[in-house]
């Protein structure tokens, strides 16, 4: 079975990239489930732009002062110098963002930006009308139900990708392999992202020797419903802050701003560490207080949110939301370079979340993820049709043997949230990264399927890379660093 270009992943970013390939080739999309199930279906707050060419500047330095300055430069001036054009891109896609009475497009104000310069689609449903709309213009063809198990990797050159697809192995030749397949929320217990998200990329990447960059840096969003009773937590969109929403005690007072003078609208990483750290010293709950809004024009301008809370019995916004932060986002990634290739192999690329091109740093500034699928998931369809295809011979590769899941991974895997969310979570101990590695150690040594051993490679390798940092940086914040 042989392609031009296979893409792993169906959010924005592996769907720009297709949208932006030429017709003419044999594209495959895959996904783990159905396509929607993907962290661009459910983000809230919008697409971050430069209002004009001289507000570039302004948005590069949130950028990298949200980012602690580990950011690469380079990848974050082109993020925001290229965000110019998006409004118009996404209207000639027949996309449009929220608009004013007199037409005029709205930007909203988000933490650690110095303006307003969000856009968004449909109030807090941003996420779920670009994903539903570039899947619309999707003209390749998409597998659903299909999980990647391996890449056929040898000598510096990705082959292709082996699958399982209706409980058969089947092995897929491209001459061009896209990795965009997001996130490793899996691996805490309280988290954002999609169920779908788990790391396996990531760990086929370590198997095959390759590097995984900056993968301490894990991002907790502040204001997530943790109260549901499901896997994904509800978020609460940074947006509900931007315009008026305070977080505060069971008595009321607003304590973030005892951590920066900003209070709520500092950096993520700033306003959840504050959270988690208020409520663990004085023994306390924190509240979202929604009451500068009023009941109309809160359900009109966050719909999503509205719905998703009420359906768990959340009065809004008369009644307080208890919230707690969550894991959201992880800055670390597969190590790409300049060209969004993966660092040691010809033509395999990485882009979205799943990929480290050094744009967010040590904690990413709010907005920026929707608008970098976009940006770069472009960047390397054209790159690959300037590339043209190769004359490469195709070789046969081994089947996998290995056993894909255990009876016993369940229990593994719960196991492996609990030690990830207490030991290697928004605050860190040196002695509880050291317990979560010993018990991650021994986790690996019980039997287990192959794709649980790939999130233990994973796990293993955010406690080493933490362990490694040894001074606060970010959103890895070290309680007894040296």
């Amino acid at each position: 079975m042989k392609y031009d270009v296979v893409i792993v992943g169906a959010g924005v970013a592996g769907l720009y990239c297709a949208l932006h390939l030429p017709k003419t080739l044999k594209v495959l999309l895959l996904c783990k489930e159905e396509p929607y199930e993907c962290n661009t279906f459910y983000a809230q707050g919008g697409i971050s732009v430069a209002l004009d060419k001289e507000d570039v500047a302004s948005h590069i330095d949130d950028t990298m002062s949200a980012g602690s300055f580990l950011n690469h430069k380079q990848s974050v001036q082109t993020l925001c110098e290229e965000s110019l054009s998006l409004i118009l891109d996404l209207e000639n896609l027949g996309l449009g963002a929220d608009k004013n009475l007199e037409g005029e497009v709205v930007f909203a104000k988000e933490g650690g930006h110095q303006r307003a310069r969000i856009i968004h689609f449909d109030g807090d449903g941003s996420g779920r009308c670009l994903h539903t709309h570039l899947l619309s213009r999707l003209e390749h063809t998409l597998w659903k139900n299909t999980q990647v198990i391996d890449l056929l990797l040898e000598n510096q050159h990705c082959y292709g990708v082996s699958v399982q697809r209706d409980k058969e192995i089947l092995q897929i030749y491209a001459d061009y392999v896209v990795l965009a397949s997001g996130g490793i929320g899996g691996l805490y217990t309280y988290h954002t992202n999609a169920r779908t998200l788990s790391a396996d990329l990531h760990g086929m990447i370590l198997e095959h020797r390759l590097r995984l960059k900056d993968m301490e840096m894990m991002q907790f969003h502040p204001t997530v419903y943790t109260k549901a009773p499901i896997a994904r937590k509800p978020l609460i969109s940074e947006a509900v802050r931007g315009e008026g929403g305070i977080v505060v005690d069971r008595e009321g007072r607003r304590f973030l701003f005892d951590y920066d003078c900003r209070g709520e609208l500092a950096p993520r990483d700033i306003v959840a560490r504050g959270i988690f750290d208020y409520c663990t010293l004085h023994s306390q709950e924190a509240f979202l207080d929604l009451s500068h809004f009023c009941k109309e024009g809160f359900m009109k301008r966050f719909p999503n949110i509205y719905q998703a809370l009420h359906s768990f019995g959340v009065d809004l916004p008369k009644e307080r939301v208890p919230i707690s932060p969550a894991f959201h986002y992880c800055m670390g990634g597969i190590e790409v370079d300049e060209e969004d290739r993966v660092r040691g192999v010809d033509n395999l690329f990485a882009i979205g979340e799943c990929a480290n091109n050094g744009l967010h740093g040590a904690n990413r500034l709010a907005s920026n993820s929707l608008l970098e699928g976009l940006v770069f998931g472009k960047r390397v369809a054209q790159r690959i049709a300037s590339l043209g295809m190769s004359c490469r011979q195709t070789r046969a590769f081994p089947l996998i043997k290995d056993c894909l899941v255990e009876k016993n991974d369940l229990d593994l895997k719960n196991a492996l949230r609990k030690i990830m969310w207490e030991k290697v979570g928004i605050i860190r101990t040196k002695e509880g990264l050291n317990l979560a590695l010993d018990e991650i150690e021994k986790m690996r040594e019980q039997k287990r399927g192959r794709m649980l051993d790939l999130r233990l490679l994973v796990a293993r390798e955010i406690v080493l890379h933490a362990l490694a940092r040894k001074q606060s940086l970010g959103a890895h914040y070290l309680k007894d660093d040296v």
